[in-house]
């Protein structure tokens, strides 16, 4: 495996940062509407997934999920969601 196992502190930034946001304002969740954005929720979630498991270290096994999981997961995932955000306001 070429990746180091270990904190991965912007990872691990963005996941708690993404934590206090959906709990503190879960507004930025919702559509212009109000209603809830499960496709925006979804990016957000895993982005927050992947910045927790990265950013703490845990390096998966298999493929798949190391990348799903992976820093630049996080960072793909993260702008999704601001594009969504973006482009439903």
């Amino acid at each position: 495996m070429s990746t180091q196992a270990g904190l991965h502190w912007p990872s691990l930034l963005v996941a708690i940062v993404l934590m206090l946001l959906g709990s503190i304002a879960p507004v930025y969740l919702a559509d212009a509407q109000g209603q809830a954005s499960h496709g925006l929720a979804t990016l957000v979630f895993w982005a927050m997934s992947a910045g927790f498991v990265r950013g703490v270290g845990f390096i998966p096994r298999a493929r798949i999920w190391r990348w799903l999981f992976s820093g630049w997961a996080c960072a793909i995932a993260l702008a999704s969601a601001l594009l969504v955000r973006w482009l439903a306001s």
